[in-house]
This record gives structure tokens, sequence and C-alpha cells, in this order.
């Protein structure tokens, strides 16, 4: 099980990667919006690479059928917005204050997702170990993006 966690740690870098590398894509090219479809569609190569790769079995059309029509763009639409802010953002404060602000998001959306049971997911209420951890966090957002 542990190797889930050093995968999840794994995926962070990555995140924080390619942000770096699409942030100065979009720089380069003097546009975050371009340098996000240009992400977003080497994405979808290499996602389809990998799916021919674990030949995974597609699901019926019965079953795509039954998919609520906002779970088909969703995800898409929020991860357009997300990651075309972080490509912008990063050339304009530096990827060192933007990379915590990013991951404070994530967590704080996380907390109340997991809170609400938001997508099927177990309920995990909010806990006082949890605010303290986030205040943490947030204090430590702080003393990151301190000017000496």
């Amino acid at each position: 099980m542990t190797y889930l966690y050093v995968l999840a740690f794994i995926s962070g870098t990555a995140m924080a990667l390619q942000a770096g590398f699409n942030a100065q894509l979009g720089n380069l090219l003097g546009n975050a919006q371009l340098a996000a479809v240009v992400a977003f569609f080497c994405s979808l190569f290499f996602a389809g690479i990998t799916l021919i790769y674990i030949n995974q079995s597609l699901p019926s059309l019965v079953t795509t059928k039954a998919v609520p029509i906002y779970l088909w763009f969703a995800g898409g639409l929020l991860s357009a917005v997300g990651i075309s802010l972080v490509y912008f953002l990063i050339p304009k404060i530096g990827m060192g204050a933007m990379m915590p602000y990013f991951l404070i998001g994530q967590l704080v959306m996380a907390v109340i997702a997991g809170h609400l049971g938001w997508f099927n997911m177990p309920i995990k209420p909010i806990t006082l170990h949890k605010i303290i951890g986030l205040l943490a966090l947030v204090i430590g957002i702080i003393f990151i993006n301190k000017e000496a």
C-alpha cells in the first residue's frame, strides 16, 4: 500500500515539472492558452498510447449513455481553467510562489469534497486536525512567499 503514496508523490512532482515546462512554452510562444492546448493535445496522445498499451476494454454503448452529460465535460473544463491559469501565472509570480497556492486550493477543495462526500467519495468529516493542518500550510505559504 505504501507504493500508492509514492505514486501520489511522483504525481505531484510531475505536475510541478509539467507546469514549469508548459509555462515556459507559453511564455516563449507569448500565449499561455496555446501552451495549454499543446499540453492537452500531448496528454491525449500519451493517454491514448497508454490505453492501447494496457489493453483495457472500452465501455459498452449502454454504459457510456448512462453517464450524466456533465461528467463528460466538467473535468475538462476545470482542467482547462486550472492549467491555463497555472501557465499564465508562473511566468508572472514564479513557480515557487504559484505552486503552494495551487496546492492549498487543491487541499481545501479536497477537504470540503471529502466532508460532503462529493463524487461518491467516502465521507471524511472535517476535524480539528485537518483545520490545523490547513492553517499550517497557509502559514507555510506565507513563509515561502515572504521576501527576505
